[in-house]
C-alpha cells in the first residue's frame, strides 16, 4: 500500500512521464515496459533492493537501470524515465508510479481500471474472463491491475471504484466460522 509521500511523488512522475509519452505517441509502449519492470520487481528480490536501497549511490542505482532497460529492450522514454528516477532518487515509487500511469492511461481510453485480487497469479485467460465479467458489469471497457496476495487462499477480490466483491475462501471461512459461533 503506497504512503501518502509516495503517492503524491509517484502521481507527479507519472503524470510528467504520461504527458511525455502522449507527445511522443507511445503511451501503449510505456505501460507495457512498466507492467513488465513490475513484474520483475515481484519476481526479483535483487531488483527489490535495487529500487529501494537507500545505501546504492545515485550512479550506482542509474547504471543499474540502464543495464535493466537495455537487456529489456524497454522503450527509449522509459529507460530514460529510469534514469530520472535513480538520478532523483525516486526509484522506490516505481511501483506506484506504474499504477498511477495505467490508471491515467484507462481514463484517458475512456476505461475503468479494477483492482483484482487473487491467491495465485492468473493465466491470460483467467484474466480476460475477470475483464469481460468486470467490463459487463461496469457497462464500460475494464483495465485491470492484478495483485497476488497467498492468504485469501483462493477466489477474488475485485475492486472497481468504490465498489468491492470480495470473493475469497478466506472470507467465505471467516462467515462461516462467525454463524457457526453464533448456533453454539
Amino acid at each position: 500500500m503506497p504512503t501518502a509521500v509516495a503517492s503524491g511523488i509517484a502521481t507527479r512522475y507519472a503524470t510528467a512521464l504520461f504527458e511525455l509519452a502522449r507527445e511522443q505517441d507511445v503511451l501503449d509502449a510505456v505501460a507495457d515496459d512498466l507492467a513488465g519492470l513490475d513484474r520483475m520487481i515481484g519476481e526479483s528480490a535483487d531488483l527489490r533492493r535495487l529500487i529501494e536501497s537507500p545505501v546504492l549511490s545515485r550512479d550506482q542505482q542509474g547504471k543499474a537501470v540502464a543495464a535493466i532497460a537495455a537487456r529489456a529492450e524497454l522503450n527509449d522514454l522509459t529507460g530514460r524515465f529510469l534514469g530520472v528516477l535513480a538520478d532523483k532518487r525516486r526509484l522506490f515509487a516505481l511501483p506506484d508510479v506504474g499504477r498511477a500511469y495505467r490508471a491515467m492511461l484507462a481514463e484517458h481510453k475512456g476505461e475503468m481500471t479494477a483492482e483484482v485480487i487473487s491467491a495465485t497469479a492468473l493465466d491470460e485467460g483467467q484474466l480476460e474472463r475477470v475483464r469481460e465479467a468486470v467490463g459487463a458489469f461496469a457497462g464500460r471497457a475494464v483495465s485491470v491491475e492484478t495483485e497476488v496476495d497467498p492468504g485469501l487462499l483462493g477466489g477474488l477480490v475485485v475492486r472497481v471504484g468504490s465498489r468491492m466483491l470480495d470473493a475469497s475462501l478466506k472470507t467465505k471461512l471467516q462467515h462461516l466460522e462467525q454463524s457457526m459461533r453464533g448456533t453454539g
